[in-house]
């Protein structure tokens, strides 16, 4: 790196406020994520961990690194984010009968009870942002969305892994 820095431009700072994908993704995802905040607020959960359940809801508990890789986080932040819930009993991490050196993440009845509170929250505040988005293809949105993660096409949920 020079001594002298060398200026940018203003009009290259909005250029990029008016054409980044990644600071539009941020602050949409910021907006969305609050407003989802605020209205799980009442059964007791964060967008994040709505999400979260949500990816434990299926026949067969996941491992760590399937549930990682479907809400795109490192295990670490997974486990992070895991440990409050667990904590309040929504979830509990068992032995994988195949791997013993893996963990499965399962709803307990606690957390699918919360989980199935939380879903009229959601519906409602979704149905306000399809109502907002009216001239948008939401779905079609989202799916393309997920290319981004790198998944062209999102999980199955009813894979065990």
């Amino acid at each position: 790196m020079s001594n002298h820095p060398r200026p940018v431009p203003y009009e290259t700072t909005l250029y990029v406020r008016d054409h980044c994908l990644c600071l539009a993704a941020q602050r949409a995802a910021r907006a969305l994520g609050r407003r989802f905040d605020e209205a799980l607020r009442p059964a007791g959960l964060t967008n994040g961990q709505f999400s979260l359940l949500m990816g434990l809801n299926r026949p067969e508990p996941p491992t760590m690194g399937s549930l990682a890789r479907l809400l795109a986080m490192d295990r670490t932040t997974l486990t992070a984010n895991l440990k409050p819930l667990e904590r309040r009993g929504f979830v509990a991490l068992d032995i994988d009968a195949r791997d013993r050196r893996s963990r499965r993440v399962r709803l307990t009845d606690t957390g699918l009870a919360t989980l199935a509170d939380a879903m009229p929250i959601w519906v409602r505040t979704h149905a306000e942002l399809d109502r907002h988005l009216a001239a948008m293809d939401t779905p079609d949105l989202a799916r393309q969305l997920e290319t981004l993660t790198g998944n062209v096409q999102a999980p199955a949920v009813n894979s065990s892994e």
